[in-house]
């Protein structure tokens, strides 16, 4: 028996056709709170509308932008967007999972850090290692 991914009860192949008005309802109070002023963030406002108009002419293309904040709505699933990290910019593919969270969630701006053993000189007795 597989499970199957809903969006808070909505079921995933109707994920991508919901409009704004069940979106809104489905989704955090944060998320509407965000979306709800929208005509005080013209930055955020300006790139959801364009994200409308590359949808409509190109979606296989890559939208490359800045703009961590931004809610992914469901009409953006099966877009891939480039999300700058700070040095790159990152791919991110959305699916039906990734929507209702921020485009900075999957492009994280902190990589792992590996260190390896020890230098000479690190501890005390790394002094006398012999030259030959």
């Amino acid at each position: 028996m597989v499970k199957k991914f809903m969006y808070k009860g909505v079921p995933e192949e109707s994920i991508a056709q919901m409009s704004m008005e069940e979106f809104f309802k489905k989704t955090t109070s944060r998320n509407r709170r965000t979306l709800f002023r929208l005509k005080f963030n013209p930055r955020l406002k300006a790139f959801i509308d364009k994200v409308r108009k590359i949808k409509k002419s190109n979606p296989k293309k890559l939208i490359r932008t800045h703009i961590r904040d931004a809610i992914i709505l469901p009409e953006w699933v099966g877009l891939t967007f480039g999300v700058h990290n700070g040095k790159e910019f990152r791919r991110v593919e959305i699916t039906n999972e990734k929507v209702g969270c921020r485009l900075g969630d999957f492009s994280h701006t902190v990589g792992r850090v590996l260190h390896s053993g020890p230098g000479v000189g690190a501890t005390r007795g790394s002094k006398f290692v012999p030259l030959k």
